[in-house]
Formats: structure tokens, sequence, C-alpha cells
């Protein structure tokens, strides 16, 4: 049957009634109930028109006469000279002939799409840039002969499983690309799975088992059966021909010039619906879909191509409305412009939750992203097939250059600026021609600066911000993978596959992605804000977050207080252009009150230059303040000069309480000449309460005049802004709802706080002993000091938090908690489900002191009576209660003892329980929602879980675990304030020793991390965290204030007043000491401690993966080769960057300055302790060779699913017990480390007896230093034994133990090696474990070395990073000079290896491999500094001094090191492929070097013997390994 597009396919449709289902409307929310019929869109479009004729209803609006449009209808002509100019342009007369340009594209694209297969890519003003029938192209797919790529990749999870995927794809057949095989309904679906086979092929390419610890070259069995051309392209070179030929023809068909994957094939054309009918808010959301060709089939994946994905499900109305924006500006209407940018900026609002969906919280279901198993899975099979063609990555998905476009971003000179025009190249047509029509023709934001509409104006900066801005869309973005790439860069990730973070030299490349999408945001950002002076990250939390000045119109008392303690205070929107959703917060930029500004003023004698400028060059955060003033409410740049006078010095500075450093700078001003000053300064708790102008009015009694005037100089007032730090504002939750697109006014529920003034700033007989805090005594002063209490002009803006907003669904009930002023954001919650008539349950839980202070009683009865609202309250003052009564829908006045909320929460305990409990779990699955104070937020937990364990629990963990789950699932938000905790100086600090032996990594430990001088347990805090568990455990037992500051924490009052609840003390400063090399050892050392504390860390987390999640290692009762490939690369990469990293160059750096510093304060003749010598012994020892080769036996498992599932259980307890052995070797070397620093603190003591005392310390500091290294590299040997004695192979435990010996008597077999039996015993086909060495490693002869030696081994080391960085061979022929005398026995072991040894390392870590070039770099940095003195002290003659040589070699590998990354796809290695060192551990001793009897034992090689080497020395043992060459 043909079906009409634009009609009704079963007849005709009179009066809107459907000649099938006879209903008044088109059954199905989605559209027509006729199987045959194209669905039409979930709901109305913001008022579009809909129907048949949408398109020509259209283009009536552009039937004007363009005179009407373009010409004035009133011309002031009388100073114009030149009158051309009231022409219109000939592009504008060209563009209003033809229309709007963006709207042509649209209908254009509308038109052919459907008749091409969308072969220029999906673009409607019903889906955007999904597709209308997701279902559509597999379909099609299906009914051809394709169906044979599509039903392969609906396999493939299975597939990787197996360890299988070359050879299944291998046994594809050949089939067509062309239009009769693959018809155009069908080509987008056959272009993603081709373009998925390829890549997953690539994919097993690439991590086959041989990227790490390899036994043998890493060459591809698979080569030779693809039939590979001489002249084949790099994208295609050894795919299977089965694949190649179809995807070149696919991929031309869709305009692809290159065969490769998109973004596009994974994220818009990969994922199917679950329930079409779901569609509140919309339909493609990240919980009603599915990956519908996953390739691993893991959360991590799904979740991270469903979320992008999500952002375009947002986005649907986003083409639409941005067509009709360009439309109203080509009709010049204002006021159809507002009501479409703030439909538009609804839209935006939607992105940031969408995306935040990654959650790294192992809690949170389906949602949750490991990072780790995302990194080294999906991030790898992500990589493009050549460097010529794009990456996948999220920029080349058309919203975010589409948005760029709209509000007129003009500069991409940053990395992803470039980045994103490069991939814009590559986008699909229609795309490319919407954004081009957008970019190039009636400009929005130009049209708004034009009007001067200060109402369009306000809508225009908002939208930038939900967009572009620290709390919008790319905010979320950047914070999200800012924790994300932390996580996976330190488990083997490098950068992201646009490349950003490749030019990091930190060794830290998620703060170079970081820095990145900061710079780009910061080009999105210039247009309309002054970022001269501050990062995007730094503008939360101050001034720029007020974009608006309002006026507050009324303050209403909500209570029978006649104090007025708590007030809704109305303010007032007219002309900002400022909307706001439910669970918005108000930031307001507080005044100081008169009383506070009059002290300062007549204790500096300033009341008559109240008025006068003050001068702010020396100042720039006055600076910025003044240049923003200027700007609020005009978004382009000002031209002059800005300016403040003191009146606003004094009424936006931060004059009360006092801080420490306020008070300290007053204590350098005066010269220490005030009582007062000083008395202040020695408190023990911090901020004292008072103001600067109690301070000063005090002090001015006890200076000199003279001092005086020095200190404030009446002549030059710019010690003013010195003082005189900026206020911060406070951010209040929005109280009020409105229907309107633009509201009149934000109600703010303030509640007065006040502190006691300290008795040291009191003076005679001063009665104010009580003052309000600054910006709630300013919002909400006591009736008695209001001025009228109307019109103050304030400096407002909104903020959106990520984590406390209503559900989506209409039908989820809700259950809300708070106490006092907390009431403030759920009265927007009830109002707005109440007008939109959500019929989810609404449960209100309040806490009040007493009746008189209960808020907003009138309106709650109401709501109680109407059945909207469920309220119980709980009185802690007052035995007048209140009673809900369901039935009667009444509150009932009730006699009950004064109580806090935790018992009227246990009185409703099935409900609560109800909430709480998910829909899997059988409850109701409802979101929870707490707003109050610290105190009340413990009181509402304790109350919970008390209900819980009441009413279903069957144990005291139920509880905690049903919160974890409620919290992960994003269903249990928070709206936490509190006054800044007290800090006491007086409390005795934590060390950063102890800080770093709590990381929290093993259960029932606890997790600190250190910020600002201050130690925090956070242990308790991290199932609430909103980023995860992950992103915290990463800097566990370390300083983290840079990345708090990164992260925007610190300015972060989300943060920042729940933070101080988990204290527990300052961080102890650095010991200070009068020798500058003391300085240098320490901080050195402490470098060492944080990287053995990352290594532990970073360990963790991977050991977290490998042995937390069971999917890892089995899809349903069969073996994952997903684990083993994990497993494989783990110990790959903690063997080869761990080990080199540890015991690598930046040991030999500690080495190198501590021997120098016992050679330069003792005898030359000295012995040293050889550590670098016993670590490359340990790395080329018996037990280490041994245990590359099990790991190599590892690897050989991952494309051997047969093989590997008849050792499954060996595998398994072998990994179980190689990570134990793993973290218990690094947390012993963290404990050496930390004794070697509390050493220092030792040291700090002999300093305060004199200089000479502390360099007696100072020596003996050294040589205990070097003992702790020394201990450390002894266990090293252990740790290998340890190792060694572990088996892989072990029959006797597996499911079918004889499959298991002849699977093992084929594997010798085939590698090499066979065994002949003597003696009477029956065979034994395990490997037993070896006798447990003794925990203390063997002291060998030769320990003992001299400075000599050290310097050798320093300039060996160099020689073979010249050989890596340079390719040069330093010791070849062809090079100049005589060869050193002095040898180590790694460089000696590096000379005579083999160049094929059979062994092969290529596994690397980012992270790792910058910090050894950081070591080297300090190590070139120290020797530059002390050549003369090592030259001294080696007794090296200067004619052969291997210093001279290490000098320049030094140079040549700095001078590399300096040299820039190349651009994106040059081919270039990134810093980190140049930086790697090379990996002793993989390379055995030298056969030179072993007897003649021991070297088969010791060269690495295929054979792996089936018994350990036997211990007893009797001559005649009973068993015999016989290796065979093949």
């Amino acid at each position: 049957m043909t079906v009409d597009r634009n009609g009704c396919p079963a007849g005709s449709n009179s009066n809107g009634v459907c000649p099938v289902s006879h209903a008044g409307q088109r059954a199905g929310v989605r559209g027509c109930a006729f199987s045959g019929f194209s669905m039409e869109p979930q709901g109305v479009l913001y008022g579009a028109p809909q129907g048949p004729h949408t398109v020509k209803m259209l283009h009536q609006r552009e039937e004007k006469a363009m005179t009407d449009l373009l010409m004035s209808t009133t011309v002031v002509t009388k100073d114009i000279e030149n009158t051309d100019s009231l022409n219109p342009a000939p592009s504008d007369v060209l563009a209003m002939a033809l229309g709007a340009p963006a709207r042509r594209v649209l209908a254009r694209a509308e038109e052919v799409g459907p008749l091409t297969g969308w072969r220029d890519g999906h673009l409607t003003s019903n889906y955007g840039f999904c597709p209308p029938e997701p279902n559509a192209s597999p379909m099609a797919l299906a009914m051809s002969a394709g169906r044979v790529w599509s039903d392969l990749c609906e396999r493939m999870p299975g597939i990787v499983a197996r360890g299988k995927i070359r050879e299944t794809i291998l046994q594809m057949p050949l089939v067509s690309g062309d239009r009769n095989t693959i018809p155009d309904d069908a080509l987008l679906a056959a272009t993603a799975c081709l373009g998925i086979l390829a890549s997953v092929y690539r994919y097993e390419e690439r991590n086959d088992g041989r990227e790490g610890i390899a036994a043998g070259a890493n060459a591809s069995a698979f080569l030779n059966a693809t039939g590979d051309a001489e002249d084949e392209e790099p994208e295609t070179k050894g795919i299977p021909r089965s694949v190649t030929i179809p995807l070149r023809t696919l991929c031309t068909r869709v305009g692809r010039p290159l065969p490769h994957l998109t973004q596009f094939d994974l994220s818009l054309n990969n994922y199917k619906i679950r329930d079409p009918t779901d569609i509140d808010p919309y339909v493609a959301r990240r919980e009603n879909m599915d990956v519908r060709w996953p390739v691993f089939g893991d959360y991590a994946e799904a979740t991270f191509l469903l979320c992008m994905s999500e952002v375009h499900g947002v986005f649907v109305h986003g083409p639409e409305l941005i067509a009709r924006c360009q439309e109203r500006v080509m009709e010049r209407d204002n006021e159809g412009l507002k009501r479409d940018l703030v439909q538009l900026k609804e839209v935006i609002d939607k992105l940031g939750p969408a995306f935040h969906k990654i959650s790294m919280n192992p809690g949170s279901g389906e949602n949750f992203s490991n990072p780790v198993q995302w990194g080294q899975r999906f991030a790898k099979f992500s990589a493009p097939l050549s460097t010529r063609v794009p990456a996948l990555s999220g920029l080349a998905l058309p919203l975010f250059h589409l948005m760029d476009a709209f509000l007129g971003r003009s500069s991409y000179n940053t990395f992803l600026g470039v980045e994103a025009l490069h991939l814009r190249t590559w986008m699909p047509l229609n795309c490319r021609a919407f954004i081009a029509a957008v970019e190039s023709h009636y400009k929005v934001p130009e049209y708004i600066m034009s009007t001067g509409d200060p109402t369009l104006i306000g809508l225009l900066d908002g939208l930038v911000e939900s967009y572009a801005g620290e709390r919008g869309f790319m905010g979320t973005h950047r914070y999200k993978v800012y924790g994300f790439l932390e996580v996976v860069a330190k488990t083997g990730r490098v950068e992201t596959n646009g490349g950003s973070g490749e030019s990091d030299s930190q060794g830290r490349p998620w703060e170079e992605v970081h820095k990145s999408l900061s710079d780009s945001m910061i080009e999105r950002l210039e247009p309309f804000r002054n970022l001269s002076t501050k990062k995007p990250n730094e503008l939360r939390g101050c001034f720029a977050e007020c974009r608006a000045t309002a006026k507050i119109t009324s303050r209403e008392s909500i209570d029978e207080d006649p104090d007025r303690t708590t007030a809704k205070v109305t303010i007032g929107l007219k002309g900002t252009g400022i909307t706001f959703a439910p669970g918005d917060r108000l930031a307001v930029m507080p005044k100081n009150n008169a009383r506070d500004v009059t002290k300062m003023l007549l204790a500096l004698d300033l009341e008559e230059r109240y008025s006068e400028e003050v001068p702010l060059d020396k100042s720039p955060e006055w600076m910025a303040l003044a240049r923003h003033m200027a700007s609020v409410g005009r978004p382009w740049r000002q031209e002059g000069k800005p300016w403040l006078t003191v009146r606003d010095i004094l009424t936006y500075g931060h004059l009360a309480p006092l801080t420490r450093e306020i008070t300290h700078s007053i204590y350098l001003l005066l010269r220490a000449s005030s009582s007062t000053v000083l008395k202040v300064l020695a408190s023990e708790s911090w901020p004292v309460h008072g103001s600067i102008g109690d301070l000063l009015r005090i002090a001015v009694t006890e200076v000199s005049q003279d001092t005086w005037n020095k200190a404030f100089d009446p002549d030059d007032l710019s010690w003013l802004v010195k003082l005189v730090p900026v206020e911060v504002p406070r951010t209040y939750s929005i109280a009020s709802y409105s229907t309107d697109p633009l509201p009149k006014s934000v109600d703010l529920t303030i509640t007065r706080c006040e502190h006691e003034v300290s008795p040291l700033l009191r003076v005679g007989s001063d009665p104010e002993t009580k003052r309000p805090g600054v910006a709630s005594g300013f919002l909400n002063p006591h009736p008695s000091l209001e001025k009228g209490g109307k019109n103050d002009k304030v400096l407002i803006g909104v903020s959106r938090p990520i984590n406390f907003h209503l559900p989506d669904s209409p039908s989820v009930s809700i259950g809300m908690f708070c106490g006092g002023s907390g009431i403030a954001p759920f009265r927007s919650f009830w109002a707005s489900r109440i007008k939109h008539a959500r019929y989810g349950r609404n449960i209100l839980f309040l806490g009040v002191q007493s009746r008189s202070k209960f808020l907003y009683e009138e309106e709650l009865r109401a709501h109680v009576k109407n059945g909207d609202l469920e309220l119980h309250t709980a009185f802690s003052r007052d035995n007048n209660g209140l009673v809900y009564d369901p039935v009667m829908r009444q509150l009932r006045n009730k006699t009950i003892e004064p109580r806090y909320l935790d018992a009227t929460i246990l009185e409703n305990a099935r409900t609560v329980c109800d909430l709480i409990m998910s829909t899997r779990h059988g409850g109701c699955g409802g979101y929870i929602y707490i707003c109050g104070s610290v105190s009340l937020y413990e009181t509402v937990m304790t109350g919970i879980r008390r209900a819980i364990y009441v009413s279903c629990a069957s144990s005291e963990k139920l509880p905690e675990a049903l919160l974890a789950a409620a919290f992960a699932e994003r269903r249990m938000m928070l709206d936490i304030f509190m006054t800044p905790r007290t800090m006491l100086y007086n409390e005795p600090p934590i060390s950063l020793s102890e800080l770093a032996l709590h990381t929290g990594h093993r259960e029932g430990s606890r997790m600190w991390i250190g910020v600002h001088g201050n130690v925090y347990d956070v242990t308790d805090f991290l199932p609430t965290h909103p980023g995860g568990t992950l992103i915290v455990a990463a800097s566990a037992g370390l300083d983290a204030s840079r990345t708090f500051d990164d992260l925007a924490h610190t300015n972060n009052p989300e943060v920042s007043t729940l933070l101080p609840k988990y204290a527990i003390g300052r961080l102890a400063p650095k010991p200070k000491f009068h020798e500058a090399r003391l300085d240098t050892c320490y901080d050195d050392w402490l470098r060492y401690l944080s990287l053995c504390v990352e290594s532990l860390t970073t360990l963790s987390l991977e050991v977290q993966s490998i042995l937390g999640d069971p999917d890892i290692w089995s899809q349903g009762d069969l073996l994952n080769m997903g684990g083993i490939r994990k497993f494989y690369q783990f110990q790959s990469r903690f063997i080869q960057s761990g080990f080199g990293t540890l015991f690598g160059p930046r040991l030999q750096e500690l080495c190198l300055k501590l021997a120098f510093a016992v050679s330069t304060s003792g005898s030359l003749d000295e012995s040293l302790p050889d550590i670098m010598g016993m670590t490359s012994r340990a790395k080329a020892s018996k037990a280490a060779v041994a245990v590359q080769k099990q790991i190599a036996s590892i690897g050989a498992f991952v494309c051997d699913g047969a093989g590997a599932q008849a050792f499954e259980n060996g595998i398994l307890s072998y990994a179980r017990e190689v990570v134990e052995q793993d973290l218990r070797f690094l947390e012993l070397i963290r404990e050496y480390v930390c004794t070697g620093l509390n050493a220092f603190d030792l040291v700090q003591q002999s300093a305060l007896a004199g200089p000479h005392q502390e360099k007696m310390a100072t020596n003996k500091l050294s040589r205990f230093l070097l003992s702790v290294l020394e201990k450390a590299a002894q266990r090293l040997q252990g740790f290998y034994e340890n190792l060694a004695s572990l088996s892989l192979f072990n029959p006797r435990i597996e499911r079918n133990p004889a499959r298991a010996r002849w699977q093992l008597v084929a594997r010798y077999i085939r590698d090499g090696s066979f065994f002949v039996y003597t003696g009477s015993e029956s065979p034994d086909f395990s490997i037993k474990p070896a006798p447990s060495p003794p925990h203390r490693g063997r002291r060998l002869r030769g320990d003992r070395i001299s400075f000599t030696d050290v310097v050798s081994n320093v300039n060996d080391m160099i020689r073979l990073r010249q050989r890596e960085v340079l390719g040069v061979d330093p010791l070849s022929p062809a090079r100049a000079g005589p060869v050193p005398q002095h040898r180590s026995l790694a460089l000696q072991q590096m000379d005579r290896a083999s160049p094929s040894s059979p062994l092969v390392s290529n596994s690397t870590s980012s992270f790792f491999e910058t910090l050894d070039a950081d070591a080297i770099h300090q190590i070139n940095t120290f020797i530059h500094g002390n050549l003369n003195s090592i030259r001294n002290l080696s007794h090296v003659p200067p004619s052969l001094d291997t210093l001279d040589e290490l000098d320049q070699l030094s140079r040549q590998l700095q001078h590399e090191d300096d040299k820039p990354a190349g651009p994106p796809g040059s081919g270039r290695d990134t810093s980190f492929a140049r930086f790697s060192m090379p990996v002793l551990s993989t390379t055995a001793a030298p056969a030179s070097s072993i007897p003649n009897n021991d070297r088969r034992d010791s060269i690495p090689r295929l054979s792996t013997h089936p018994y350990p080497r036997s211990r007893d020395p009797s001559p005649h043992p009973k068993r015999y390994s016989l290796a065979i060459s093949t």
C-alpha cells in the first residue's frame, strides 16, 4: 500500500477523528496507530505548527513584503550625509527574498532525507539530529543481504568474551555494499555495523595478549589471511576484505572520503528505544534506551554512548527553535524572540543533568561507568583506524557546533577549537549546511546587542551561562571529564581521542585536558564575559556569578515571630531576563550594614571622602569587580578604565568577621604597635566575630599618629583595596515558582543569623553584643532597622545545582525533609508539581522549634486540605503539636512532647522505607530531598536508618546499603548549609606521613585527604559523594589542594558548607631548616612519598575493578576473556611502569643526591649502598624472569578461549594471589618512605639548637635515608620470589583435571619444551611452589659501592635514555670517544642482551612515564648545578671524565624534552611515548654473566618448565627437565 506522507494512511480524517481507532486524537503517544505510517513526534513543540501542512504554514510566515521587514517606518535623516546607508544591504534583500537560511536547510533536509535514507544526516524540526524512527534503518538492513553484518554485531559481546574476534570475522562472507544489495533505507545501519567490525578487528589486533610482557614478537597469525594488497590504504590495512570492500563502498555512498567509524554511527545511529510510550520528559533517555550493537556489553560502554545519545534526545527541538530565532531576527520580532530564547534555554538547561548520568559510583546501577574498565576497553576500541581519519570524539557531534555558531563563537585558536573545525569538515552535509546557515546569516547575539533591550540581553546572558558557563553544560562536562580521566590516565590511558592531553609535560594529562576544556570555554565566553584575570573555575562562588541588577520589593513575615527572624524576601526581576526552575538558587552580592561602614569611616577619617575614587591598579580582584559592575546588563566590552569609590569598597568589601589573614595584614601595617591587634591575632579559634571597624577604632587609640598615617596614608588610598578584600556572594534556595516564561519576581526565605561579638572588640559599655550576619542582616534586617525596606538595589544571578531537582516522571513520589528556612526550595517543588497536576505523592517532613515559628502555615494547610500535600511536623520546644490526618486531609492539634524530626520519621517508618527502596526491590523508588543545617541532616539520616531497620531490615547493614543505593541512583539529594566551622589552631597537627597511611583502599580502613592545610576523614562521605567514590579515592592519602582548586571546590558553597563536618585536624606545615639543601631533600623525599601513595591508590583502583566486578571474569557460566585481558594488561603495566617508576629514575635521583650529601660530609672513600644495583639484580633474577613468563602465559590466553577455559580456576586463583602480593609490597614500600619522612622532624628539632647541630643531623639524615632506600630495594627481590612461587597451572583445582593436564602437555609441545620422567613416581603436572623465601632479601657481595660508581650508574641510565629517545646507541663504534671504564650491571646487561629477546614489552602508562621524565630533568638540573663538586668527588681524570659526556647527553635529552608535540594526526609520538624508560625487568641476565649450567633457566624463552628447579643439593634428583629446541 502506498502511504501518503502528508495525509491519513487509512482514509479521510474529518474533524480530527481517527478512522481506525475512532479516537479524538491519534492513538499512542508518538503517533498514528496504523503500523505502516511514519510516527509523529511526541508532544507539541512549544506551540510550533503541527500537521501535514507544517512546512507550508511556516513558509507563510515569510510571505510579507520585504519593505515591511527591511525598511523602517520612521526615518530621521537630518544628520545623515550619506543616505545610501538608509537602504538595506544586498545580502539582506536576497536573504529576505529567499527566507531564513536555517529554515530553508531544515525544510530541504526533511523533504529529501526520507527519500535518500538520510545519507546527508538526520535533520528535522521535530527530531533534531536524531533519527525519526531509530528502528527503520536496522530493519531495512535486516531484510537485505547485509543482515550478516548486523547479526555478527549483535553477537559481538559474546565473541569478545570468548576471544574469537578475528577468526569469527574472517569466516564472514563477502557481501557487496552497492545500491542493489544494500538499499538506501539501510545505508546508515550498514555503515555503522561495518565500521564497528573494522574497529573491533583492529582493537584485538592491538590488544591480543602481546601488548605487554609477551613471549615472542608481536606478530599476528591472521595477517596472511586478510589478503592485503601492497597499495592497501592505512585505514583498512590488515582488515579482512569481507569488511573493507563493502565499508569503502558504503562510506562513499554516505559522503565519507575515507572509510572509518564515526561518533554518529556509535551514538546517534546505534540505540534502540525500550518503551516508545514513555515520553516524559522526552523519549531518548538513558534509562529508556539500549545500545543496539554493543562491543563489550558493559555498563561503561553503554552509559558513555547512550548519554551522548541522550543529550541529542534532549536537543530534539533545538534546531527548530534556533531556526525560529533566526526568523524572529529577520522579522525584527523582539517579543517572539524572547519566547523562543526562553524555550531554547529550557532545552539547554536539561543537557547538564543528562550528561551527569555518567556516574563513577559503583552503586549507581546501569549508570555506573567504571573509568578503569572504560579506559582499557572501550577507549582502546575507539582509537581511529588511522591518523588520517577523525577520532571518535564527543566533539564530533553537531549539538556543540550548532550552539557555538548560534552564540557567535568567532575564536577557534585553542587546541579544541582547531580540533572542532577539523571535525566539522567530516560531519554529514545536512549538519554542516544548517550550522553554516546559522553562523553566517542573521546572527542572534549581534542583533540582541544592537537592540539594547535589557530583557533580551539578560535572556542571552542566561543562555550563554546555561550552555558555556561554569555551572552550565560545559562546566559540568569539564568537571566530569577531570575526575574520569584522572582515574583513566593513572591506569594506563594517555589522552583523549581528540588528542587533548598529549602535550602534558607533568604526568597529569587529566589536568592538561581540563586546561584545554577551560581554554575552549574562555573562547566561547569571551564575547560576553571579561575573563582577563579569571579562569572559568575561578568564577564559581565569586561576584562574577551575579550578572543582573534587581530591587528588593518586599520583606514579609511568614510566621508569628514579632522580630521577623525569618522572612519572605521578594526581589523584582523586571528587565533582567532571569528565568529559574524548581531547585535553583539565587546568588546575592551582600552589602555591609551602615554601622560597620560608619566605624570604618570614623576610624580611617574618610567621612568627607566617601565619594572619592580609589586607585585599583594594585588589586586585580577589585579591578575585576569594577569591570564586572560596569558590564552588568551589557555583555559587551566596556571602553575606558573602570573605577570604584570609597563607598563601593566599604559596601562590597569583606568587613566582618575578622579572618586571620586580615588581622595579620593590619598587624603588619601597624608594625605590631597595637596590643589589641596582637591579642586578636593570638586567638586560638578563627574567624573572630567582629568587624575591621571594631578592631581599627580600638587600635587607633593605641598607635601613634605617625605610625597610623604611615599605615593608612591619607594622600594615597591604594592601601584600602589591600586592607579590605572583596566579599563573596551568598546563595539561597529559590522559594517560588512561576508559570510565566519571564518571571516578574523571585521569593527567598531568609533567616537572620546572629553572632556574639568577641569581648576583645567591645568598647566600654557598648550595648551591641550581637551582630547579624552580613548577608542575612542585609536581606532580612530587624524591622526596627529597616529604612522603608524596599527598592534596595542588589546584584543577583541564578545558579542551577546538578543534584537538586525534581524527578522527570510525574508519577514518582517525593519526600522532603527540612527544618526552619530549609523549607524554601520545597515551596517551589510543591508549587510546580501541583501546578502541573503531578500525581506522585508529595510528602513533607518539617522540623521547627515552636508553633510561633511555623513557616507558611496557612499555605501548607490549604495544600493539605486539597490533598496536594502530606505534612508531618516535629516541634523541638513546643508540646502543641500537629498530626496529619490522611482521611480528613487536615492537620489536627494534639499535645505531644517536644521532639526532633527523627521521631516523626520513625512514626512513619513504612512510608519512609517505601520511598527509599528502589522499584527493583519492591519500593516506590521515590526521590528524597534534605535541606537544612548539618545537624538537621544528621538527625534526618538517623531517623531514616532507624525507620528502615524497624520497617524492613533484617540486619544493621541493610539501611546503609539502601541509602548508598539511593545516593548512587541520584534519588537522594542534599542542600546543606551551615555557618563555617571555627578552626582551632592549638590542635596537634597531622603529619604528611600519617596522612599517607590512610588511603582507605582496604575494607574497613579510613580514607583521609588534605586540602589547604586541613585534613578530612571522608570515609563516611564516600557513599554520598556526587561524583562517585573513585574520584575521591584517586586523591586519598595526599594533599589534594590542587585538585580541589581545579574542580572549583574551594569557592563552591555547596562543598565548603558540608566539608567541615569531616575535618579532623590541621595538616602539619613544612619543616623549616637553615640549609637550603635540606629543603630540597625534603621536597624530593615528599615527591617520592607522593609517588608511592599514588602508585598504591592507582593499584587499588585496578584491583577493585579486577576482583570486585564479577562480570569482568564471567559471562553466564563461561569464562570471559575480558577479565584475562584486563589482568594481563594490569600486571604487565605494574611490573613495567610501576616498578620502573618506583625503582627507576626517581629512585636514581634520590640515591645520587643523598650519596652526594654523604660524600661531601664524610670520607671520600666511604662506601655507599648499591641500591640501583640491587634493583637491577632483582629485575634480572631468575624469579623475575619466571614472573614474566607467567604473565606472558596469561597473555597467551587472551585470544585462546578454549585454552583458558581449561585453566579457569587456576587463572582466577593466580589473579587473586598476585594482586594481593602487589598490594602488600606497595604498602610496605609506603611504610618505609613514611619512616624516612618522619626523620625530617627530628632534624628540625636539631635545627633549633643551631646551624652546627643541624649540619650534623643532616649528615646522619642522609645516611639514614639511604638505609631506608636500601631496605626497600632488598624487598624487591623477595617480592619477585613470592610471585614466582605462585602457580598458574594447577590441574588439580580445575573442573576437568584430565583435560587441564592434556592441555598443559599440548602447550609445552607447542612452545618447544618437552619433559622426561624418571623414577617410579607418578607424574605431577603442577608447578610446585618454591619454599617461601625469607622476608628480608639476601645481601650479596658487592652491595657497597663508591660515589664514583653512583655517578657511573647515573651516566649509564642517561645513556640508555638517549638510546630510546634519540634512537642513538651511545656505545656504537660510530660514536667518538673512549668507552667508560665504570659500567653498571644494568648497562652491561642491556648491552649484552640479545636484540630479539623472547620477552617483549610494549606496555606503557602515561602517568608514570612522565614522572620518569621529570626525574631525569631533576637529575640534569642537579648535575649542572654541582658539576665541579661531583667531578672532584668521583676521582675521574679530566681527560676521561664521564661527567663531560654526561653533561652533553643531558643537554641533548633536555633539548629533546623541550620539543613541542606535533599537531593532531601528524604521527609524532606524544611526550608520554618519548619519555618511556627502558624496562630492565623484561630482560634476563646476559648469558655471558651466568654459569653454563644455569643458562637455560635464566635466559627467557618460550618454554615454561613444569617443575621448579630443585633446591635439594642432592646429585641424584628424581626428575629432570629437558628443553628441546624446535
